[in-house]
């Protein structure tokens, strides 16, 4: 498995990184429960398989149900072989409202200490920002509280996770943020547009979202009627598939690692099925500049509707 530089970090991760919300708690087209998704043993399995596999980067957060514990269980004999992303806890009011310093401050450093106990680790690699807005991206404080999170070496560097491009350029502009996690597909490639300028900037980028929550796989079919023309799309992508003689899967994924800007790119991995075959990919050839163009021109045409969280709130992707 390459290794790239996480940005300036010093941090050298796999180019592609284990999304860990699967092991944690339902989450995906298809999981509705905990009876669907690996028992604590099989996921500790699935985890250490990846790092013999190659895979040395594991993304996680405090809300992502019992991932952090598993990956403590997993790693705690091989602390050193690996490199764990986490996020924080969600601190925003209901109105938007951000703590006062002195509660953020306490807020911040709880979901740390709590993470780290749960990882049973004495620190963190890239410790992030969850799901930051406009207003927290502006917050002063917020910055600074990582800042001196990284400076106690608890941390080795902070992050934040986007959804949009202002947020992703604010995040880039404040030029304390070491990490920045996008959302980034073959649907959704408005990204790009700033992977050129957060890399002049010496910001690694990790890209989530590759497969689109599942629907650029064969989880992509039979969707809630709201999302009819978006399967429609995913269809286009057939003639692809079938000339390059590749899984659906697998092409979002290849085109995702083709981007030399990026870092890594998450992959949400419950099943060692998906493990081998993402593994197999990061070992490919990389696309052929037409068929990279070819999936350029194959972009949603209307990627504002792509928002996975608002399909969560309405219920799309049950």
């Amino acid at each position: 498995m390459v290794k790239r530089a996480l940005g300036k970090t010093g941090i050298h991760v796999s180019e592609v990184a284990f999304g860990c919300v699967e092991i944690g708690m339902p989450y995906g087209i298809g999981i509705n429960s905990e009876q669907d998704m690996l028992s604590e043993y099989e996921a500790i399995h699935l985890l250490q398989t990846a790092l013999t596999l190659g895979i040395n980067f594991f993304d996680t957060a405090r809300a992502y149900g019992n991932s952090e514990s598993i990956i403590g269980k997993a790693f705690r004999h091989h602390r050193s072989e690996v490199i764990i992303a986490t996020k924080c806890t969600h601190f925003q009011k209901p109105n938007g409202d951000i703590p006062p310093y002195n509660e953020l401050k306490l807020i911040i450093e709880t979901s740390l200490q709590e993470s780290l106990m749960a990882l049973q680790t004495n620190y963190v690699d890239v410790y992030m920002l969850h799901q930051a807005d406009e207003r927290l991206l502006r917050d002063n404080n917020v910055q600074a509280i990582f800042a001196d999170l990284r400076n106690s070496g608890l941390i080795k560097a902070t992050g934040v996770s986007t959804y949009t491009n202002e947020q992703t350029q604010l995040a880039i502009d404040a030029g304390c943020w070491d990490v920045i996690q996008v959302p980034f597909n073959m649907m959704d490639q408005r990204q790009s547009a700033l992977f050129d300028k957060a890399v002049s900037q010496g910001i690694g980028l990790i890209i989530r979202s590759v497969l689109l929550k599942g629907l650029l796989s064969d989880r992509g079919k039979n969707l809630h009627p709201a999302l009819s023309q978006v399967e429609a799309h995913i269809q286009k992508y057939n003639t692809l598939t079938q000339s390059l003689n590749v899984t659906l899967p697998a092409l979002a994924t290849q085109f995702a690692l083709s981007f030399p800007q990026i870092s890594a790119i998450l992959v949400g991995i419950d099943k060692l099925d998906f493990l081998e075959q993402s593994v197999d990919v990061a070992t490919r050839n990389p696309l052929h500049q037409e068929t990279l163009q070819q999936i350029k021109d194959l972009a949603y045409p209307e990627p504002d509707f792509i928002n996975l969280p608002m399909w969560d709130r309405e219920g799309w992707l049950t």
